[in-house]
């Protein structure tokens, strides 16, 4: 594969919103257990499996899931965090070298930032702000003097709504509040000017009377700079308000997508309805069948999963075929998509079937 070509400015400006910034194809990950040990028997954990997307400038895109569904590990992946087992990730338009040296790499970080779950962990805590927001500033060759490094510094405090920002530049991590740590974060990724953020779970550690801000902020931010969003949450509810695409995700297995808009009104696969019927929602049509799914059994192991599609023993619907082989994708229309053998043309008769009785 080629890498990353350095000099991106010089390419077409991407301002049609339909031209992706970022792609994913056929992403698996896989863990070995044995420790590189060749006298055990190889073990893996499955973390995931066959991932295609595709994020867009100005758009955000949901990506949701229980806890062990393997969305982190989709976003380390596209951080380069981690390799993948196999699979190739597209840089607007070309595939990225995934075994570039450390040059390449970090030339990669300057366009793609990744904003992690915890603000506790994520800041050192023996540095203070100047220092955690300066750092990539000048790594990156944002600036020539230290005085354009102070600017840039008390701008990107701003841009967070961090103000006066004079009086946050010398605070250290414990002397500021989880939503501030965050907002620090965000400001540290902003700070090589990226084109694509990738927000694990954002707002999950922070003080529910505060997530809503913290939102708001990255909307502001995906709309003002055009910013390519993937936002990875397991509230499925929030993922209306804030992306306007949506991916489901079970066991390391994609299983549906489209519109948020649509995958909250009409959801298609059985584990999209499940999310929604434990997301309390009163503006939810409810008559589509929504809150009927019975919540039954658990996430499965990655070590040994189930074979063909993983929901098939929590499947109030599943048919022989499930348990046998995953679903290809079905298109529904409007950009709207599942893999379930429910949609599909081979087993609709005898899902219809199994239906009335």
């Amino acid at each position: 594969m080629n890498s990353l070509n350095p000099s991106h400015r010089s390419l077409p400006n991407f301002e049609d919103n339909s031209r992706p910034v970022l792609e994913a194809e056929h992403l698996r990950k896989e863990f070995p257990l044995n420790g590189g040990n060749p006298f055990k028997a190889r073990s893996v954990v499955h973390a995931v499996e066959d991932a295609s997307f595709a994020l867009y400038p100005g758009q955000a895109t949901a990506l949701v899931g229980e806890s062990g569904s393997g969305k982190t590990t989709v976003a380390r992946m596209l951080a380069r965090l981690y390799d993948p087992t196999s699979g190739t990730i597209r840089f607007r338009g070309a595939p990225i070298s995934l075994k570039g040296g450390s040059a390449a790499l970090r030339e990669y970080r300057r366009h793609v930032q990744l904003i992690f779950q915890d603000p506790f962990g994520s800041l050192n805590p023996i540095h203070d702000v100047r220092y955690h927001l300066s750092r990539p500033v000048k790594l990156f060759g944002h600036a020539r003097s230290e005085e354009e490094v102070t600017e840039q510094v008390l701008a990107l405090l701003r841009r967070v709504s961090l103000s006066p920002a004079e009086q946050f530049i010398q605070k250290f991590p414990h002397q500021l509040s989880g939503g501030q740590r965050q907002r620090i974060a965000i400001a540290r990724a902003l700070a090589v000017q990226p084109e694509v953020l990738l927000a694990d779970e954002p707002v999950s550690m922070l003080d529910v009377s505060i997530r809503l801000d913290i939102l708001n902020l990255l909307l502001r931010l995906k709309d003002e700079e055009r910013l390519a969003l993937l936002f990875i949450t397991h509230d499925i509810a929030s993922a209306r308000y804030f992306a306007e695409n949506t991916l489901v995700m079970y066991a390391g297995q994609m299983v549906e997508g489209g519109p948020s808009e649509e995958i909250i009104q009409a959801p298609k696969h059985p584990y999209t309805q499940l999310l929604l019927s434990a997301a309390p929602d009163p503006d939810r049509i409810t008559s589509k069948g929504v809150t009927d799914v019975a919540a039954r059994g658990e996430i499965p192991s990655l070590i040994n999963p189930p074979q063909g599609c993983r929901f098939h023993p929590r499947c109030p619907h599943a048919m022989p075929i499930c348990k046998q082989q995953f679903p290809q994708r079905t298109d529904l229309g409007n950009g709207h998509w599942t893999n379930c053998f429910l949609y599909t043309k081979e087993t609709a008769s005898e899902a219809q079937s199994a239906a009335s009785k």
